[in-house]
């Protein structure tokens, strides 16, 4: 009897502390749950949070943009017009000088390079490399070629940014590559400066190594380089180099590339050399998430090539830069730049000049650009032509109705459809330095056809 006594004994036992294993078991998934309970709700408050913050930030892209980098829709809307010196080195040398203006309130902006060979000297007649305006960063760095671009267009540009090989590739990896249409075949070896560039013309996702070749092409191994309608050697790689920037804003602006936004200010702020303040800087990206591309006016700073002591130099024309300045800045000759050169607000930037949409509604008596309805109609191939030749007809305040493709054409026409003056035809054709004006049937909804030929 003792014996069955204690087998229950020992049976019970075994029941008790399956029970307690048991009962500390479902104890410990209760706090389990607890914690993920306390944790879920924790995000659930938290996304409700940045929600309610992306909404008050304006919502949208830029409403979610803003919130991630901390800034606020209050900062945003009272940002002032930003003027900056834009400079792309490679071995010590600034083989790219754009000035760069940003109006947030318009969502509007203008580039405008400066060739990397103009005359900074005092005395073209004894002339030497130290007076192209390239090599005043190798000796005085990026505030002495800032000083230099004041001097020569009159402007008073406050800020600066360099951007040198490494940070392009950096950022081209970094939102995926860009794609770009690449004007012409680049088949270019350069070994002293590690520069291999081998690409096939047309519409491409290239990477970061990939982009700096683009910016930094001139001319083939065998010498051949841009046609001279695009601009050869130096001039066209400046018009490639505000393509291709206008390539990058389209790409960064993606939705899909907000989650990148911290990671390419973190690779500005380590590998890009400027006098701008990050903290500031993060209000006018937030911004630039709402910029339309189409909106951008970008040109070259007027001049002359020239060899001076057997160096070639580009001599620019003073008054036609004025002019250039006014129309591409200012929109007209009625605002100036303010002492740091980031508003534009105040009377004459420059006395006594006219600005070149004014020269061109004097010359040719046109009363209203706004109602000549136009259509654009790519002939070239090239999308960035056919944006170029858009943004130049709207800068002198034409209304582009539509705007499609074309089979490639080699020469660029003018199609009156609705009994236009000749003015206007003319004004055009000065416009665009090219085309060919002929009648053609009314068709109700524009009053003319242009279709941008391999002559733009």
């Amino acid at each position: 009897m003792s014996k069955g006594k204690d087998e229950n004994i020992i049976i019970n036992n075994d029941l008790r502390k399956n029970k307690g294993k048991k009962n500390k078991k479902e104890n410990k998934g209760h706090k389990v749950r607890k914690v993920l309970l306390t944790i879920l709700l924790i995000i659930i408050i938290l996304a409700a949070i940045f929600g309610i913050q992306i909404i008050r930030n304006g919502g949208g892209l830029q409403g979610v943009v803003t919130t991630v980098i901390g800034s606020n829709s209050e900062k945003i809307k009272n940002l002032n017009d930003l003027y900056i010196l834009c400079m792309g080195k490679s071995q010590n040398m600034t083989d790219t000088i754009m000035i760069v203006k940003y109006d947030p309130q318009s969502q509007s902006a203008t580039m405008l390079s400066v060739p990397r060979d103009s005359f900074v000297g005092n005395n073209e007649d004894t002339a030497t490399a130290s007076d192209k305006i390239n090599s005043k960063y190798a000796s005085g760095g990026a505030q002495a070629t800032l000083n230099a671009v004041n001097n020569l267009t009159g402007m008073k540009i406050k800020y600066y940014l360099v951007v040198d090989t490494k940070a392009l590739r950096d950022i081209v990896d970094a939102v995926g590559g860009v794609y770009f249409d690449v004007p012409i075949d680049m088949d270019y070896d350069d070994v002293t400066q590690d520069l291999a560039i081998h690409l096939k013309a047309g519409p491409q996702l290239l990477n970061g190594e990939q982009a700096e070749g683009v910016v930094r092409f001139r001319h083939n191994n065998n010498g051949t380089s841009y046609s001279a309608s695009y601009g050869d050697n130096d001039l066209g790689r400046m018009k490639t180099q505000r393509a291709f920037i206008q390539a990058v804003i389209n790409q960064v602006i993606k939705p899909s590339n907000i989650t990148k936004v911290n990671k390419l200010m973190e690779i500005a702020s380590e590998e890009i050399e400027t006098n701008f303040n990050w903290n500031d800087a993060k209000d006018y990206i937030a911004s630039l998430m709402k910029f339309d591309t189409s909106n951008l006016k970008t040109g070259t700073l007027p001049g002359t090539p020239k060899y001076l002591n057997n160096l070639s130099f580009y001599l620019v024309n003073k008054t036609q830069a004025k002019q250039t300045i006014a129309e591409l800045f200012y929109g007209s000759d009625t605002t100036t730049s303010s002492s740091d050169g980031n508003t534009t607000t105040g009377n004459n930037i420059i006395e006594n000049e006219t600005s070149v949409s004014t020269q061109i509604t004097q010359k040719y008596n046109i009363k209203n650009n706004k109602a000549t309805k136009i259509e654009v109609l790519n002939g070239t191939g090239s999308t960035s032509k056919m944006n170029e030749a858009i943004t130049q007809l709207r800068n002198q305040g034409y209304t582009i109705s539509k705007k499609g493709n074309t089979n490639l054409t080699s020469k660029t026409v003018i199609i009156n459809r609705t009994n236009q003056s000749s003015s206007v035809e003319e004004a055009i054709k000065t416009i665009l330095c090219t085309g060919k004006a002929v009648t053609g049937e009314d068709n109700n909804s524009v009053d003319l056809t242009i279709i941008i030929g391999k002559d733009y």
